[in-house]
């Protein structure tokens, strides 16, 4: 019976890191979806969430390394155990620096609250940003449940995004010809998009790395 002890508490030490990457990435999904939401309807309050959010995660993703190394250290884990772990070092900080782009979107909402964004424009930012948290959902639990296919499509997720950004930045530059003194607020709305474009990058790079760390093999671009 002594025999099983060991193994139990690899086990567990497994699971609470698998616990400790689910719970990181749910605050980072729920981070960018209050984030979005200031970019029609700014809201001081749930700015400061934001922001306070991704202090958060930025300390729970160093405390999960911590956890990871001792694993490590410990446990000397081999083949897929040891993937995981390298993953989950590597995935994780990924979904740090998401909750930056979180905060940054939040940061720089406050700047264009009185910006009169046409119709058009803002539908697209508002799609656009809607199509992101998509794929960073499907990007953290395309890692947590170890889903290569779904890891594939990201790739073409992030094709959609890229389209998005070159529609947004072309109407962005008809508004700032036609409005000239308000160029520096529609500036804002460019960084904005390029934030949202940022994170469907590092939900990709997180697919990248599932994919990786399933098949041991190089994904394809």
């Amino acid at each position: 019976m002594d025999r099983e002890y060991p193994r139990i508490s690899f086990k567990n030490r497994i699971n609470n890191v698998k616990d400790e990457a689910e719970k990181i990435g749910q605050m980072a999904i729920g981070s960018h979806r209050k984030a979005i939401t200031l970019i029609n309807r700014y809201d001081d309050k749930i700015a400061k969430e934001v922001i306070s959010t991704g202090k958060d995660i930025d300390e729970a993703v160093f405390d999960l390394e911590r956890m990871c190394i001792r694993f490590l250290a410990a446990e000397q884990p081999v083949a897929s155990d040891l993937m995981f772990i390298e993953a989950t070092i590597r995935i994780t900080s990924h979904i740090k620096r998401i909750a930056n782009l979180a905060t940054n979107i939040a940061e720089v909402s406050l700047k264009i609250k009185d910006v009169n964004v046409p119709d058009k424009l803002k539908e697209d930012l508002q799609y656009m940003a809607d199509y992101v948290q998509m794929m960073l959902s499907k990007g953290i639990y395309t890692f947590l449940n170890q889903n290569v296919d779904m890891a594939k499509e990201l790739r073409r997720d992030d094709d959609k995004v890229d389209d998005l950004f070159d529609t947004i930045l072309e109407q962005v530059t008809d508004c700032m010809f036609k409005d000239k003194e308000s160029i520096t607020q529609f500036i804002n709305l460019v960084f904005i998009a390029r934030f949202l474009e940022r994170i469907a990058d590092r939900a990709v790079e997180i697919g990248q790395r599932t994919i990786f760390m399933l098949t041991f093999k190089k994904p394809e671009r």
